[in-house]
């Protein structure tokens, strides 16, 4: 039986640190941007670069 109150009160724990956790980052603007992530899809990737020390022609070609 006494395990039963030390997981409610660990539940209890969690969830408060949760809830603060929420707040906390409410407050510092992290769901201000509801736009951006919508869009993000469209924008172009970055083009692959070579590993350094890989040349970008092919293993065939000559100089």
């Amino acid at each position: 039986m006494g395990v039963i109150f030390i997981l409610i009160g660990c539940s209890l724990l969690m969830a408060t640190a949760f809830l603060i956790a929420f707040i906390w980052a409410s407050k510092s603007g992290q769901y201000e941007d509801d736009y951006t992530p919508s869009i993000r899809i469209l924008f172009e990737d970055e083009p692959n670069l070579p590993i350094h020390g890989e040349s970008k022609r092919k293993p065939d070609q000559r100089k």
